[in-house]
């Protein structure tokens, strides 16, 4: 009986990933960028979650069809979201460019050489020094640690702070900005980096790609106007979990 279902279910879902797929043609193209060649990342389609890899070359072919939305993710480009016309699937090779992505080095301050003299005390201001407790001597109570914190739990008060500050109203023109900014954009400019990066342990070339999967949800457009700092943390947490899955299926 358990075999009937499992086979009832397969069929199904063969059906389902066809009926996707039915209206789409291979689209053949290739990444461009004046400086440097494109040889990594992959490209994604948001609509019928599908993803391909970039050649070392730059080629790609995906299963597409006009108003699909292509994301495409690069270590060493800026992502990319793609509307598909009817007009480039008219095209034998459908180039597209992409920016190259810039990192910021902070600046390095070099001293000049310092001397470093040792001061050897006599043994017995050895003896009476005082020392701090240390990780051998006063182990830490991973039950209930005297400080309130949960070990590896998420510092729900810090998270708050970094979105926090997205909805904060220092004038009138800023407030005004953010509604007009996509929520992409907002969250982006609005949301500490860190926030990305730490707690929702996303790559920093992932991170715009990740918005622009955000931004595909019709619930993304009345969070920025309803200003609700927790809501909008349980959306990208939740969006998060749905991003990596898809983004992963295949690897």
């Amino acid at each position: 009986m358990k075999n009937k279902i499992g086979i009832i279910c397969l069929i199904f879902f063969t059906q389902l990933i066809f009926a996707q797929n039915e209206n789409r043609k291979p689209l053949h193209g290739q990444f461009q960028n004046e400086t440097a060649l494109v040889d990594n990342g992959y490209v994604f389609n948001l609509n019928s979650k599908t993803r391909t890899f970039i050649s070392n070359q730059g080629f790609f072919d995906i299963l597409a069809k006009a108003k699909d939305t292509l994301l495409v993710s690069s270590a060493t480009f800026k992502s990319r979201k793609i509307v598909l016309q009817d007009k480039d699937f008219l095209k034998p090779l459908l180039v597209l460019n992409l920016e190259s992505q810039t990192t910021i080095l902070n600046e390095v301050i070099v001293k000049g050489k310092t001397e470093i003299k040792p001061a050897i005390p006599s043994s017995q201001k050895i003896v009476d020094m005082e020392f701090i407790d240390d990780v051998q001597s006063s182990p830490k109570n991973r039950a209930m640690p005297s400080d309130g914190t949960i070990e590896n739990g998420m510092d729900f008060v810090r998270m708050f702070k970094m979105v926090s500050k997205l909805f904060r109203k220092d004038n009138a023109e800023k407030a005004e900005s953010i509604s007009q900014l996509g929520f992409a954009d907002a969250v982006s400019k609005g949301v500490d980096r860190y926030f990305f990066t730490n707690t929702l342990n996303l790559k920093v070339d992932e991170i715009g790609l990740f918005l622009d999967y955000c931004e595909n949800d019709p619930k993304s457009k009345t969070l920025l106007k309803e200003k609700d700092e927790f809501m909008l943390i349980d959306f990208l947490i939740t969006k998060n979990e749905e991003f990596k899955r898809i983004t992963n299926f295949e690897k």
